[in-house]
């Protein structure tokens, strides 16, 4: 299950960039959903562990990609870590879902994110509350953010 704690998060990384930087590994690049996730957020299509085809940026290393696709490997790889994903817009948010739907992840917003109108299952740290849907979602996310 996906769970979001609202607004600032002590623990939480916020410099996701740099983080990446420094702690991806290149097979976490060839990782067939991460390669899904490079080809639908950022539309650019993995070669190698090194090169990213990217259709506006030509040939580009994974530090290269958006600052959404990057968070959201992170999240997928860095289990022990609590990802600020407001650097990932709303094209990013199926993806958390699906991260989360293999394991908990926990991650921090400082924004409302569009989940869709599809039900889901979102556990709120804030208020410890489980919600199915955007219109439950933007009740309480609004005290937060």
């Amino acid at each position: 299950m996906l769970k979001i704690f609202f607004g600032d998060m002590s623990d939480a990384v916020y410099n996701t960039a740099s983080y990446f930087k420094y702690d991806y590994e290149d097979e976490w690049i060839i990782d067939p959903f991460v390669k899904e996730m490079i080809q639908d957020v950022d539309k650019s299509t993995v070669l190698d562990s090194g090169v990213i085809d990217s259709p506006v940026l030509g040939k580009i290393p994974p530090t290269g990609l958006s600052g959404g696709v990057k968070t959201l490997i992170l999240v997928k790889f860095d289990k022990d870590k609590i990802f600020n994903a407001s650097t990932c817009g709303d094209n990013c948010a199926k993806w958390l879902l699906k991260i989360a739907e293999l394991e908990d992840r926990t991650i921090n917003l400082l924004h409302l994110m569009d989940f869709g109108p599809e039900s889901f299952s979102i556990h709120i740290l804030n208020t410890d509350q489980i919600v199915h849907s955007m219109e439950e979602l933007v009740s309480i996310a609004g005290e937060f953010v």
